[in-house]
């Protein structure tokens, strides 16, 4: 007779457990499932296990948001560094964005719909805004040489283009590549006539 042998998690390997499970009950089955109860149960654990790594179901769903915007926010700079060109770059980021979106866009969703979870995340979310709008700021000035509010405004602007592509894309309405393109087409034909365009005080 043998007998199997259990392996012992780490605890970041099994808070990490926790959160996969809790994110494949979300998906499958809505956000109102998402019980400590019922994320225990599809975990194989103990439900005094879930609660030793998250005090409540906020923090849970909260932890859960911020991991998903970490892996967002981490693989995008990673695409961003990798890039040579300006157009590299829009190509690079904009395509993990909406390969993002369309892989982990229904989680995502879902966490943002509950009042909570949103406002856990509120503030890092704008950090982390912040943060790529600054490095696109710079990325846009070396390119196009235009002045700091003007690059500003413009990055902006396509921000908000790749926003609705991820949404497009995740509704089924365009494929990935072709609303690649699409971004870059307008960022680069944007940013090249605003580059030849003086601007007006």
């Amino acid at each position: 007779m043998t007998s199997r042998v259990r392996t012992r998690l780490t605890p970041a390997a099994r808070r990490d457990q926790i959160l996969d499970v809790a994110a494949r009950v979300i998906v499958q089955e809505g956000l109102q499932a998402a019980t400590m109860e019922r994320v225990a149960r599809a975990a194989g654990v103990s439900k005094a296990l879930v609660y030793t790594y998250f005090s409540t179901r906020d923090v849970l769903l909260g932890a859960l948001l911020q991991r998903e915007q970490a892996e967002l926010g981490d693989r995008g700079m990673a695409a961003a560094l990798r890039a040579e060109t300006f157009p590299d770059l829009i190509v690079r980021t904009t395509r993990h964005y909406l390969e993002h979106v369309r892989d982990r866009g229904p989680l995502i969703a879902a966490l943002l719909a509950d009042p909570a979870t949103a406002a856990l995340m509120e503030a890092e979310s704008k950090v982390n805004r912040d943060q790529t709008i600054r490095y696109l700021v710079r990325a846009t000035r070396r390119a196009y040489g235009l002045p700091l509010p003007r690059a500003i405004a413009a990055v902006d602007l396509l921000m908000a283009v790749t926003g609705r592509a991820g949404k497009l894309v995740a509704d089924g309405e365009l494929e990935i590549e072709t609303a690649v393109d699409m971004c870059l087409q307008i960022a680069v034909g944007g940013l090249a006539r605003l580059a030849e365009t003086p601007s007006v005080s």
